[in-house]
Order: structure tokens, then sequence, then C-alpha cells
């Protein structure tokens, strides 16, 4: 795969309802970059690590996936999920060793309310699918959350979110180790 080719793809892909932050904005240009150095950085990661959808304040405005604007410049929004994610890796040894994505790699929100967060459609995720699959090739496939478990009809992670960050270490820690 060639990262620069795959999120071009992506760009120019139709997620429906969810916002394609890799292409319908002004920052798009920095989102593609940067995903496109995060994909190249972590090409030889042996696990791909996914979560239900970007948020609004992580993946949206980042482009990466399970990372927020203040994990990469310091500052602008923080997101709590992306900042337990990226502590778990760490604590774990696992930072070089996972590739971050979505099974929907778009921003789905309310209808005129972009910051807000909603769960992803059956036609949302299944427009996302060619690049999870893509992804996913020669890879453990970890999902985190019940959304990407059921999309790949395997047994999820706890989310961290709402208090699920012991049980999001825990349950990564036996997956990867097994």
């Amino acid at each position: 795969m060639r990262p620069d080719a795959f999120v071009e793809r992506l760009a120019a892909a139709d997620f429906g309802a969810a916002f394609n932050f890799y292409r319908d904005d002004v920052g798009a240009r920095v989102r593609r970059a940067r995903l496109t150095r995060y994909l190249e950085t972590h090409a030889a990661a042996p696990i791909l690590l996914v979560g239900e959808a970007p948020g609004y304040r992580g993946a949206r405005v980042s482009g990466i996936p399970f990372t927020s604007e203040r994990q990469l410049t310091g500052s602008g929004p923080a997101e709590a999920t992306a900042t337990i994610v990226h502590r778990v890796l760490a604590e774990l040894g696992l930072e070089h060793e996972v590739l971050l994505w979505n099974v929907l790699p778009a921003h789905p929100h309310l209808p005129g309310c972009p910051r807000t967060n909603r769960r992803p459609t059956r036609a949302e995720a299944d427009a996302g699918r060619p690049f999870l699959d893509e992804l996913a090739r020669g890879r453990r496939v970890v999902p985190v959350g019940r959304v990407a478990g059921d999309t790949l009809g395997l047994p999820p992670v706890r989310h961290p979110s709402h208090g699920g960050a012991a049980a999001f270490r825990d349950g990564l820690e036996v997956m990867v180790s097994a």
C-alpha cells in the first residue's frame, strides 16, 4: 500500500452524511499530510486497533485516528479517548506496534451540529470498509467498543470512554499477549 495514494482515495471517498475532513475544509491538506506520514511511520505495525469513528475533538481536527490536536501540537482541543489510548499504548510499550483506525474514517455528527458525535449508520460503515480491510491485511485486528466489534465480527476490548479506561487497558493487554 502506498500511503499517499491511500490518503488520496480516502479524501475522494463519499461517506454519506458523515463529514470527510480529509477533503471538505480548510485544514484538509494538513490532515492528509499528517495521515500520510502516520501511515508511513506505522507501515510495519503488526496490530490494527479499530474504533467506531472520529470524534469531533479528535481525528476530526488532527487527521489521525484516536489522536487529538493537542497531542500533536501541544495546543488546540484535547480528546479524552485519544489521551487514554495513547497513555495505555505507552504503558504497554505498543506505540510502534499499533496502527490506529476507525470503522468509519469520516466524522458522523448530528445534522447541522458539527460539534457532536453520533453512531455511524450501516451505509457509512460499509463505505469505510474498503479502507479498513486494506489496512487490516497482514495485521492482527483488535476492535475497540461494540460498534467496531459488531462490524468486524470480533470480540472487542472495552472502549475507554465513560469510565472504561482500566478495562480498555486490561482488555488490550490480554488481546495483544494472546
